[in-house]
């Protein structure tokens, strides 16, 4: 299986990219492709004393960084580590694309060099979301700010279509999230929404509140990119700060000490449940490739999840299974935004 591993994408690359990318090999056996500067990456991997069939370097003498305008950049840095990646898989050479890198630059590249799906307005990102029982689909995660209801409602298919493959759940349950459960809850974006995702012929269940996302009440929230992305990242924050808490309680007594390390594998079990890296990569979906974006803080151990989440994709046909799902449905669509 040929996946492509952007180099430079990363905080503090390429140190994270060699070492998930070895990683990977010791798992699956198959070698992962690398875009980057060649001689900086070959002196990193001669200095690892690693399997030489470990990785393949493909020279990209640029660098999209966070600062870089996306869509300037796209077409400017045509030899960025990224826009190779991405062609490799535009022409038929890799099976996956996954960055660490700056996000709107890995959509932008994408939408130059591979293009939408027919019919799709903007592409979205979708990520796995730990709740209560299970895990459920976010989308959009951030990919898209600004949105229309037609974006929703294209968003909610893409969202479905992909708890389908990796939850293997025939039909999916979709939730607007809101800020109340009526039908008239919401902003004007949520309000205008609701109407139209209760005729897309999807298991749209209303509108949620984060508090039944958390509990578990949908497989698919859909939302603006601008929310999906403050919920995630708060959800992060809060985790994170939460533990904190607990250490620093139990750290506060002998007696709590003691029960602390009693606890200590419970603590570690939904620490592993909770930490980002776990999930690997968020998928571009609605782009005619697969396309994969991490965190830039992105570990070692994110990007081996992010490459398992590649890889289960590809033996998913993910993408062969969007284009054949979304044709009526986007047609479905389009007549929507016609009619209002």
């Amino acid at each position: 299986m040929r996946i492509v591993l952007d180099a430079m994408g990363s905080d503090t690359h390429p140190e994270p990219e060699l070492r998930a990318a070895i990683e990977a090999f010791e798992r699956w056996n198959d070698p992962i492709i690398l875009t980057g500067q060649e001689l900086l990456l070959n002196a990193k991997l001669s200095s690892m004393n690693i399997n030489p069939d470990a990785v393949r370097v493909i020279h990209a003498p640029e660098v999209l960084g966070m600062k870089d305008k996306p869509a300037q950049s796209a077409r400017g840095k045509a030899q960025s580590s990224m826009a190779i990646g991405i062609q490799m898989l535009k022409d038929g050479r890799a099976d996956a694309f996954v960055s660490a890198g700056n996000t709107g630059g890995v959509m932008a590249n994408a939408l130059f060099r591979l293009g939408r799906i027919r019919g799709l307005k903007r592409p979205a990102l979708a990520t796995v979301f730990p709740v209560r029982g299970g895990h459920a689909i976010i989308i959009d995660l951030g990919a898209n700010a600004d949105c229309r209801p037609i974006n929703l409602l294209q968003f909610a298919i893409l969202g479905s279509e992909y708890a389908k493959l990796i939850f293997q759940v025939q039909n999916p349950r979709v939730a607007l999230i809101s800020i109340g459960e009526e039908a008239g809850k919401g902003n004007k974006l949520v309000s205008d929404t609701f109407p139209d995702m209760q005729g897309l012929g999807l298991n749209f269940i209303g509108n949620i509140e984060p508090k039944e996302l958390f509990a578990g009440a949908a497989d698919v929230a859909v939302m603006d990119g601008f929310t999906g992305n403050i919920l995630v990242k708060t959800t992060e924050a809060a985790a994170r700060f939460l533990f904190e808490i607990i250490r620093t309680e139990i750290k506060s007594t002998a007696i709590t000490s003691l029960g602390g390390l009693l606890a200590r594998p419970a603590f570690d079990r939904i620490r592993v449940r909770l930490d980002p890296a776990q999930y690997g990569a968020a998928p571009l979906l609605g782009v005619k490739g697969l396309v994969f974006v991490g965190h830039g803080r992105s570990n070692s151990n994110a990007l081996v999840n992010a490459i398992r989440v590649a890889r289960d994709a590809v033996k998913g046909n993910l993408l062969e299974a969007l284009v054949i799902s979304l044709k009526n449905q986007l047609s479905l669509t389009d007549i929507m935004e016609e009619v209002n």
